[in-house]
C-alpha cells in the first residue's frame, strides 16, 4: 500500500465516537540504586511524573491524530484527577459533551512506576461502577442526537461497569439501523454478546478465552496455527460480526472474514519497548480507516503499521499523522 493511499484513506472529516471506560494514566518515573532494608524490593528514587489519557480516552486521543471530529461518551469523577484529564482531552481537541461528571463517581486512575524504562509495578485505583438509570437515558439521549452526524462508533470496553447488555444492545440496534461502522475492543471478563457489530478486535489470549478454549503456543507460521484458525472461526460464527481482528502482538495481526480466507498481517515493529496501549492505537486507527472508505485488509495494515510504532515508544503512546504515513512507501 503506497503512502498517498493510506493518505486518501485517512480521512480528517470523519466524526467517529467513542464509548467506554475513561482512565487518567500516570508516570512516575524514576532510578533504582538499592534495594529497600524493610522488604526485598527497589527503591525507586522518582525525578518526573507525567500523565497521559488512557482507556476509552486514549483511544479518543490516538483517533485524534487522524480525524478532526472525535467525540467521547463516558463516565468521570470530579476533582484533581478528573480536572487532569479533562485538561489533557481539552488540549487534543476530544469533544467532553457525552461526558458525564460526577462528584460521587471515582475517576479511574493507574499509575505506573517505571526505571530504566522498566514497569516496576503499577498501582489501580478504581471502584467499579456502571452508569445509573437517569445518566443511561442520559448517555442515550447523547447518543442519539450525536448519530446522524457521525461515520464510525468505538465501544472500548474495559469492564469497569459501563457497557452492559442493555446498554451495548440499544447502542448497536441504533447504529446498525443507521448505517454506522461499529467496532469493538472487548473484556473476557465481561459476559456481553457482541452480536452484529461491524468488527471485534480482542488479542490472541482474549480470543481463546471469548471461545472458551485454552490457549496454546503459538504456531511459526500464523495460517498454519490450526487452533487459532479454529478460534477465529468459532468467534466469527459466534459474534456474527461482519470481520474478526486478532492482535498477535510479535505476530502481527490476523484478519476473519465470512466467505474469505483469513488474511495474515505480519507486524512493522522493529522494537518493542513499551505496549500500554497498543490496542487502543489499533482499534483507533483500523476504525479511522474504514470510516475513510479501506476495506477490512487495508485498515488492518494500516492498523498494524500504527501498532509497530507504538510499542517502540515508552508509556502510554499515539503516533502521529506523519509517523504513519512515513512507514509506507511513497
Amino acid at each position: 500500500m503506497t503512502r498517498t493511499r493510506v493518505s486518501q484513506l485517512l480521512n480528517p472529516a470523519s466524526r467517529i465516537l467513542v464509548v467506554g471506560e475513561m482512565m487518567l494514566d500516570e508516570f512516575l518515573w524514576g532510578k533504582v540504586s538499592r534495594i529497600s532494608p524493610e522488604a526485598p524490593v527497589p527503591v525507586v528514587d522518582v525525578v518526573r511524573e507525567t500523565f497521559n489519557a488512557g482507556g476509552a480516552a486514549n483511544v479518543a486521543r490516538n483517533l485524534r491524530e487522524f480525524a478532526d471530529h472525535v467525540h467521547l461518551i463516558s463516565l468521570a469523577g470530579t476533582g484533581h484527577d478528573a480536572d487532569v484529564l479533562r485538561a489533557i482531552l481539552d488540549e487534543r481537541g476530544v469533544a467532553l459533551d457525552g461526558v458525564i461528571f460526577d462528584d460521587t463517581y471515582t475517576t479511574i486512575r493507574k499509575t505506573r512506576i517505571v526505571a530504566r524504562n522498566q514497569q516496576v509495578v503499577r498501582v489501580d485505583r478504581e471502584r467499579r461502577r456502571g452508569f445509573t438509570d437517569a445518566q443511561r437515558a442520559q448517555v442515550l439521549a447523547n447518543f442519539t442526537r450525536l448519530l446522524p452526524s457521525l461515520d464510525a462508533i468505538i465501544l472500548e470496553d474495559y469492564d469497569k461497569g459501563l457497557l452492559d447488555q442493555p446498554l451495548t444492545d440499544a447502542l448497536v440496534k441504533a447504529a446498525r439501523a443507521a448505517g454506522k461502522i461499529i467496532t469493538v475492543d472487548p473484556k473476557p471478563t465481561n459476559p456481553v454478546r457482541w452480536h452484529g457489530v461491524t468488527c471485534v478486535t480482542p488479542n490472541r489470549a482474549e480470543a481463546f478465552r471469548f471461545a472458551g478454549r485454552k490457549e496454546t503456543e503459538p504456531g511459526d507460521t500464523v495460517l498454519e496455527d490450526r487452533a487459532l484458525l479454529e478460534v477465529g472461526a468459532s468467534l466469527l460464527e459466534q459474534w456474527r460480526c461482519d470481520h474478526l481482528l486478532i492482535t498477535l502482538s510479535e505476530h502481527g495481526m490476523i484478519l476473519f472474514e465470512t466467505g474469505q480466507p483469513p488474511h495474515h498481517i505480519p507486524t512493522r515493529a522493529q522494537e518493542v519497548i513499551d505496549v500500554s496501549g497498543a490496542g487502543d492505537t489499533a482499534i483507533a486507527v483500523f476504525t479511522a480507516a474504514l470510516a475513510g472508505g479501506a476495506t477490512p485488509r487495508e485498515a488492518a495494515e494500516i492498523a498494524n503499521h500504527a501498532s509497530g510504532i507504538v510499542v517502540a515508544k515508552t508509556g502510554t503512546a499515539v503516533t502521529s499523522r506523519e509517523e504513519l504515513l512515513a512507514s509506507f512507501p511513497a
